[in-house]
């Protein structure tokens, strides 16, 4: 019969090897856990710059399209409205996943957020407020 003593030793004092392994393990995995989702939030908001098309409902109701540029987390842009009927210039900002922007010119402020192809979320104006949804276009 084999002596387990020495196997335990052994076992033993490979021990703290084999914590430190699975410790490194784990750090690398929160990292790459971490990058990916990073990754997934930019990769929600990258896609803003270029047309969408949309509809308001609340206070006011109609169609929109905006033209958005984007430098950073900035956008900077136009908004076309049915009603009031009109091209407006408008900025705001992205994070997250969450977008804020404004049509200083009448006052409406925007809020909300982006998913891919698609945003959403409620406005606000002097003549109320509502809510609002729009999708890229091509």
């Amino acid at each position: 019969m084999r002596n387990v003593q020495p196997l335990h030793h052994r076992i033993t004092r490979r021990l703290p090897a084999l914590w430190i392994a699975a410790l490194l393990a784990l750090a690398c995995c929160g990292t790459t856990f971490a990058a990916a989702s990073a990754s997934s939030s930019h990769a929600a908001t990258t896609g803003l710059a270029g047309k969408w098309k949309g509809h308001y409902s609340g206070a006011v109701s109609g169609h929109f399209t905006i033209r958005w540029k984007k430098t950073g987390s900035r956008l900077h842009g136009s908004i076309t409205l049915s009603n009031p009927q009109g091209k407006y210039d408008i900025s705001g900002s992205v994070s997250n996943g969450k977008i804020k922007f404004g049509a200083v010119s009448v006052g409406a402020k925007y809020k909300g957020k982006v998913r891919g192809t698609s945003m959403s979320g409620t406005w606000t104006s002097p003549q109320g407020g509502g809510s609002w949804s729009a999708t890229k276009s091509s």
